[in-house]
Order: C-alpha cells, then sequence, then structure tokens
C-alpha cells in the first residue's frame, strides 16, 4: 500500500444522541445529564420560538440545577454570532432552540467558543438541525459555514407537527433536492476529480427516497408526519457530516436557491425554492423531473414561479446567474445557462 495512502484520515462529527418523540423536549434535562454537561447554560432562541419551546427548555434545565439563560436572536448574521459569544463567554453549553437561525447561531457561536450545543427544532423546514454546516446571512443572500455537528438533537414531534405545514414542505423540498445534489456530485467527481463518499451519497439519495415513498401519507397536523421528515432531516444531516461537506445535500438546485435569494424581491422559503430548483436541474440530469414535481405537489410545496410567489424573470436571472454562486462547486450547470436556454428549462418543465 502506498505509504501516502496510510497517513491519511478523515473526521466525522456526528450526533451522539437523536431523541425523536412525542413531548420529547420532557427529556431534555436528563439528555443532559446522560451527557454529563453541567454549569451554566444559554438557550438561544427567537420571539416567536421562545414561547413555543424556549422557555419550557428554560424551566425544565433550571429545575435539574441547571444555571439557565435565555436570549433572544432575530437573525442569522454575524453580528448575532457575536452577540450570543460574548453573553456566552463563561457558559458550558448552549441550546439552539426554534428553526433555522436559532440553531445556527447556536451552532457557529459554540463551534468559535468550543463548547457544545444542543439542537431542538420547533419545525422541520431545513437539513441544518442535525448537520455539521450553518448558514449565515451575508449581504441579500446567505453562505454556508463549517461548524460543528450538535452533542444531540431533541425533535419533539408533538410540537413540530402543530408549526405551519408550509414549513414541514419546506422540508421536504430541502430533503428531495438530495436527488440532484448527488447527481451533481457524482458528476464533479467524474470530470473535475475530488473527493466522493458512496456511502454519504447513498445515505443521501436514500433519505430523499423515503420522502418520495411516503409524500402522500405527509399531511397537515400529523404527529406521523413530523416524525417522518424530522428522521430523513437528520439523516440528511449526517450524510453531510460524513462526508465532510454539504454536497450530499448542496448542488445546482441550491445554487439557484442562493441566486433567488439575492434576485427576488421577496424570496420564498429555502426548502420551497430548492424543491423547484430540483424539478428543472432533474430535467437537465435526464430525470424523473415529472415525479419530483408529482411527489412536491402530493405534499402541499411549490412546483413553480406562481406559488412560489415570484415573478418569472426573476426565475429566469436565478438560472442565469446560478453558476455564479460557490463558483468551485462544479454541478450540471457547468459555466452558465444561457438566457434562451434557462427560459426553454423553466417552460418545459412548467416553472413558469
Amino acid at each position: 500500500m502506498n505509504e501516502e495512502n496510510l497517513n491519511l484520515s478523515k473526521w466525522m462529527q456526528l450526533p451522539r444522541c437523536v431523541i425523536i418523540g412525542y413531548d420529547a423536549i420532557n427529556d431534555v434535562g436528563k439528555v443532559c445529564k446522560d451527557l454529563g454537561l453541567s454549569g451554566e447554560a444559554i438557550v438561544v432562541t427567537g420571539p416567536t420560538t421562545r414561547k413555543i419551546a424556549g422557555d419550557t427548555i428554560a424551566d425544565l434545565l433550571s429545575d435539574e440545577g441547571y444555571d439557565i439563560s435565555v436570549i433572544e436572536v432575530s437573525s442569522a448574521s454575524m453580528h448575532e454570532v457575536e452577540r450570543v459569544k460574548e453573553r456566552a463567554s463563561k457558559t458550558s453549553f448552549l441550546l439552539g432552540v426554534g428553526g433555522g437561525k436559532s440553531i445556527d447561531i447556536a451552532k457557529l457561536a459554540s463551534t468559535q467558543l468550543n463548547i457544545p450545543f444542543l439542537s431542538i427544532p420547533t419545525a422541520a423546514s431545513h437539513d441544518g438541525i442535525a448537520s455539521s454546516r450553518a448558514s449565515i446571512s451575508q449581504g441579500k443572500g446567505s453562505v454556508s459555514v463549517s461548524a460543528q455537528a450538535p452533542l444531540a438533537v431533541i425533535a419533539d414531534t408533538r410540537i413540530i407537527a402543530s408549526a405551519p405545514h408550509r414549513l414541514l414542505a419546506s422540508g421536504c423540498g430541502d430533503i428531495i433536492s438530495n436527488y440532484t445534489a448527488v447527481k451533481d456530485w457524482q458528476l464533479a467527481h467524474k470530470l473535475r476529480g475530488g473527493e466522493y463518499s458512496e456511502y454519504a451519497a447513498t445515505l443521501s439519495q436514500m433519505t430523499a427516497e423515503i420522502i418520495i415513498d411516503a409524500a402522500g401519507s405527509i399531511k397537515p397536523g400529523l404527529e406521523k408526519s413530523a416524525r417522518i421528515v424530522t428522521k430523513a432531516l437528520i439523516s440528511s444531516g449526517v450524510a453531510m457530516s460524513i462526508a465532510g461537506s454539504s454536497r450530499p445535500a448542496s448542488g445546482s438546485e441550491h445554487k439557484f436557491s442562493h441566486a433567488l435569494d439575492k434576485i427576488a424581491p421577496k424570496p420564498a422559503l429555502h426548502g420551497e425554492q430548492c424543491g423547484v430548483g430540483t424539478i428543472m436541474m432533474m430535467y437537465l440530469h435526464n430525470g424523473d423531473w415529472r415525479l419530483i414535481r408529482d411527489t412536491l405537489k402530493k405534499i402541499g410545496a411549490p412546483t413553480n414561479a406562481k406559488e412560489l410567489d415570484i415573478a418569472d424573470q426573476h426565475i429566469i436571472e436565478a438560472l442565469i446567474h446560478a453558476h455564479e454562486i460557490r463558483p468551485e462547486r462544479y454541478t450540471i450547470l457547468g459555466d452558465g445557462l444561457t438566457r434562451e436556454a434557462a427560459e426553454n428549462l423553466a417552460r418545459i418543465t412548467n416553472v413558469i
């Protein structure tokens, strides 16, 4: 064996404990004790999610003898990350309670402070709840940065099922986008070389297939639906941790979504845009784009510009400029689409 290969090593960060179930937040004290966590802790949450679960988490941990404080955040920005870090300079661990911004801020702040954090989602709207990536706003858009994976994930399906169905449907769109993300990753590996993990890719694709197969049973307000989608989101996050990058779950469809964030005056939810992007990117990959569209329809997620409430011209502009997002990440978009190609793609797939 080549001596150089003997020195190769790869670090994978995975959640040590994952609890998914009805009233699961009631176990937060036990989880923290079992993980050997002690001392002071801060709950990072938003104004709405504080009422839904943040204050409850703080009370439950206080009852277990922890010194708990709560900080409200308003956006997933570096300003908020720095504000949390300043408050948490002498804190033992953080808990991100809420949606994307609360979890991403807790994730990145805890990484930079070198302390653990727990992820406690109140909605299943994105696959960042268990991943080692954080999405932070930058200008009119966002960037994905490396961070630590949560030490534990506590997903209360009662709370998640009671969230607006639009959030759950958005989470499904984010998971379904794994189909084209994996195809882009395979294409980049063949044409440009670079690292590729067959295990991470298989896990990511299997996760998308779970949502495709379960689409007919994903309904508003059903605890079973929340359980299915949450498990899939966590699985997708684990695939990214195994790969050591977001490659298994982020490709050309995510580039399209990030371009829309910059171009559209009022972007839709991240997972909604990724779902519509997946329809079009699957067509470019010569895959079953109609299956993607029909699955999103069953779930109640948008499948076109009108349902995204985004003007047709912004869809076209996003397709034209999508390749400029993370240009080092090769996808089916290559060096970009012409305006004519973008218009044809959006029309053929009925997105406009």
